[in-house]
Order: C-alpha cells, then sequence, then structure tokens
C-alpha cells in the first residue's frame, strides 16, 4: 500500500491531481486507512499508469473517465471500450507520424547549420 506522498513521488503527479481523478471518478477505488488517509493498492497504481499513459497521448480527461465508467459497468461494455482504445490508438499513431515528419525537418535543417558553420570556420582556418 502507498501513501498519497508516495503515489505522488512515482507518478510525478501531484496530490491534488490524484484527489481530483478520485473526485470525478478516474480512480475509484482508492481505500481509505484507519485516520482517514488515501492508501493506493498496486492495483490502483497500475491503473494510474494506464491513465497517465493515455492522458500524456492526448485522451481526455472526459475520455479517460467515461473509459473508467465502462469498465465499472462490467463486460457487457467490452466493445466499447475496445472501440474507444483502438479509436486513441489510431489518434496517438497519426500524432507521433506527424512528430516524425516534424522531427525530420529539424534535423534537415540543423544540418544546414552544421555545414554553414563548418564553412564559416574553414573560411577563417584555410587548413581546416
Amino acid at each position: 500500500m502507498y501513501s498519497i506522498t508516495e503515489i505522488g513521488k512515482i507518478t510525478g503527479l501531484p496530490a491534488s491531481t490524484l484527489r481530483y481523478y478520485e473526485q470525478v471518478g478516474i480512480l475509484p477505488h482508492v481505500d481509505r486507512n484507519d485516520v482517514g488517509r488515501r492508501v493506493y493498492s498496486e492495483e490502483v497504481l497500475e491503473w494510474l499508469e494506464l491513465v497517465i499513459a493515455l492522458k500524456d497521448t492526448g485522451m481526455s480527461i472526459d475520455d479517460i473517465r467515461t473509459y473508467t465508467a465502462m469498465i465499472l459497468e462490467g463486460d457487457d461494455t467490452l466493445n466499447k471500450r475496445r472501440e474507444l482504445l483502438v479509436q486513441h490508438k489510431r489518434d496517438v499513431e497519426m500524432s507521433i507520424a506527424k512528430t516524425q515528419v516534424y522531427l525530420e525537418k529539424i534535423i534537415r535543417k540543423v544540418a544546414v547549420y552544421d555545414v554553414l558553420m563548418h564553412q564559416k570556420k574553414k573560411q577563417k582556418n584555410p587548413l581546416i
């Protein structure tokens, strides 16, 4: 079991975000200890790691909340959950492809500057 501080250190999320996720139903199974403090199980930590992955790849909080609600509804939502994740996967793949194109443009521009800097250096010292 982990405290909210430990979960924050592990995930990099502030306690306020963890409390918010619990409040909106994204973290539905957070238990409390004898003095009422939140305690997080390994299962909740694993779920939270998926939530972070979904959010960091562009899934909205509303969609994550919808996904969580479908899980809590049970196996009748398996197809809908899969569809939601497949669409998100497609969106992430498109984003990666677009980012790769941009990265290649940046790499080419850096190469241009490398050539220009080398030429300038060569003009100053013809022995290079």
